[in-house]
This record gives C-alpha cells, structure tokens and sequence, in this order.
C-alpha cells in the first residue's frame, strides 16, 4: 500500500521551509540614535535631512534654534464605569486624549546640536 504522502513529499516541504526562511528578510529594526554622540557635530541641516521638516521650529534671540519633530501617537486607554439596578443600567466611559512623542533639539547660533530631548505632548 503506497502512502499519499511520502518521503518526497516531506522533502521538499522541508526544501521550501528553508528558503522561505533564508531569504525571509524579517522584521528590521532600524539602530536607535545615540543623540548624546551627536552633540556638537549634528547640525540643523543634518537634521531636516535626516528626519524631514520639523513640525514646528523657532529662532530665537540669541541665534539658536529650537525645533520639534513628531515622532509617534501615544496610544490610548479608556475607563468605563457603571452601575444598574435589575435590568436597567447606566455606564460611563472616559477616555483621556493619547499623548504623542516628539524629539526637541537645540542648535546653537553656529547650526549644530547643543541639545536634545524626548517629550509627551
């Protein structure tokens, strides 16, 4: 009696699992910045090249700049309380506003990195 699924069969789903898996690029995951390393050799221009226009950017009076990009949404969580009596019932939810991220950094009047911060707005 011949077996649907023999030995040839096997091998070559075991053939395509490893190519799949060999050439399967996965989930690549970009190096975080060291910002610290940046400080004074990363200038506003490096900046905008590298992460795009900031969202919003001021110059202040003493020549430095101030800008801010958007990083990511903050996620958001929601509450809910209730109370009933038999079949009646009363619920409330709230649901306080996310909170994103954004990256602040300093350029002295020469245009580079004086310093950085990661906030929640």
């Amino acid at each position: 009696m011949n077996k649907p699924f023999g030995r040839p069969v096997w091998s070559v789903a075991w053939l395509l699992l490893a190519l799949v898996l060999m050439f399967n690029p996965g989930c690549a995951s970009t190096p975080k910045v060291d910002w610290n390393q940046r400080v004074g050799n990363f200038s506003y221009d490096d900046a905008v090249r590298e992460l795009g226009p900031p969202v919003s950017s001021t110059r202040l009076s003493d020549g430095s700049t101030v800008a801010e990009w958007f990083l990511k949404a903050g996620s958001s969580m929601s509450f809910g309380f209730g109370t009933g009596i038999g079949p009646i019932g009363f619920g409330q939810t709230v649901t306080p506003p996310p909170k994103s991220h954004y990256l602040r950094l300093i350029f002295g009047p020469n245009g580079m990195l004086q310093h950085w911060e990661k906030f929640e707005r």
